[in-house]
């Protein structure tokens, strides 16, 4: 299965592993020149994390399977609060929706930001074609693309990826 999520992230299409983890050949590095927001409207640079290993997971507050992946996500941030590496919870809604669904369901404990106004048509992070379901990329401290996950993992695999981008 082809799986392409990256227009300006990883411009690469992907190939899917049995273990739902996507990799291409050979490693890519990421495209991070472009800015999103965060929670309190402010622009977030993604090249101020250059030298870093840094974990985008692309996630929908209506997406069954991306809540059911929120405490791994949510436990591998606060295992990196100290900044060893960066954890960053995407989406394209926009902030009221994000702070409901904190309110309602569950708080996001990565830091969270949102490309909703960087459309057309996909926006910096691509056709963001995850379906219904998660997807996280883990970038090494040299910004290669060293994992790709389609749909949600468990925190042993998050932290099995992150351990190899370190």
């Amino acid at each position: 299965m082809v799986l392409v999520i990256a227009g300006s992230l990883l411009a690469v299409a992907l190939v899917v592993r049995t273990n739902g983890s996507v990799t291409h050949e050979p490693r890519v590095k990421a495209n991070l020149a472009f800015t999103l927001e965060d929670m309190n409207g402010a622009k977030v640079d993604l090249q101020r994390y250059a030298g870093k290993p840094l974990v985008i997971n692309l996630w929908a507050t209506w997406c069954g399977p991306c809540r059911e992946e929120m405490p791994a996500l949510n436990a591998l941030a606060a295992e990196h609060r100290s900044g060893d590496a960066i954890v960053l919870a995407a989406t394209d809604e926009s902030l009221e929706d994000i702070r409901r669904f904190e309110d309602r369901e569950m708080r996001v404990a990565a830091e969270v930001v949102t490309f909703k106004d960087e459309r057309p048509p996909y926006g910096p992070l691509g056709a963001m074609a995850y379906e219904g379901r998660p997807t996280t990329i883990v970038l090494d401290r040299n910004g290669a693309v060293r994992h790709v996950f389609a749909g949600p993992q468990s925190l042993a695999t998050f932290e099995d990826a992150l351990r190899d981008a370190l």
